[in-house]
């Protein structure tokens, strides 16, 4: 999709929208992000959620809701989407696909065509990479059906016509950045890892301003 509001690697200072900025992750990359001396746009559903996100400009809204979305992409050269969604052993999950259906709308229609977007090993044709803990164990008995989430959202990017980049990071921790990052496509061999939630960030952002990954799911590990 090209638009005036593609980003490129020679684009000073990008103007980024952040979905799930409240998160772990989230917060880490708006910091990172303004760190680098980013426009960060941060949209969440509270003005209490805001707490800690100082720096970033603050919109009040739902994920979920195109037109709520359309205002925060006002003036946006990418979107990062940092959702997430708790543990859901029993009952059906669909935050993930029914907001990145709006969002894919409503950048269309902003003309904001570059995404990258967090999913997680695991999804798509990473699953059974995790190793025996994750992937018989964790995700069968917790996570099967934010996965089945996670496959339903990443295919609606790939279908979207975005210049999109789906992140999988191995199992988050909060340890410090190592800076080490493995950015993998051929999985074989691979049966999973773990990864800082900084490092997550400083990727991400990376992806802002390259097409290095551009169109494709790595999946990144220390």
């Amino acid at each position: 999709m090209n638009s005036a509001n593609t980003v490129h690697s020679g684009l000073a200072r990008p103007k980024i929208l952040v979905l799930g900025a409240t998160g772990g992750t989230g917060r880490l990359i708006v910091k990172q992000a303004l760190a680098r001396g980013f426009e960060v746009r941060a949209l969440v559903r509270s003005p209490a959620k805001a707490a800690g996100l100082e720096g970033a400009d603050i919109v009040i809204g739902d994920a979920r809701d195109e037109a709520a979305l359309r205002n925060a992409l006002e003036g946006m050269d990418a979107v990062v989407s940092a959702l997430g969604t708790p543990v859901s052993p029993f009952r059906e999950v669909t935050l993930l696909s029914s907001a990145t259906k709006a969002l894919v709308s409503a950048m269309k229609a902003a003309e904001v065509s570059r995404l990258v977007c967090i999913t997680g090993m695991g999804a798509g044709d990473s699953a059974g990479h995790g190793g025996f803990v994750f992937d018989r164990l964790i995700l069968p008995a917790l996570l099967r059906k934010v996965y089945a989430d996670k496959d339903r959202q990443e295919a609606i990017i790939r279908g979207s016509g975005l210049d999109w980049v789906l992140v999988r990071p191995s199992v988050l921790n909060d340890k410090a950045p190592t800076h080490k990052i493995r950015a993998l496509t051929d999985l074989s061999g691979f049966h999973g890892g773990t990864i800082a939630r900084a490092d997550v960030a400083r990727f991400v952002l990376d992806q802002v301003g390259t097409d290095t990954w551009l169109g494709r799911s790595p999946l990144i590990s220390w």
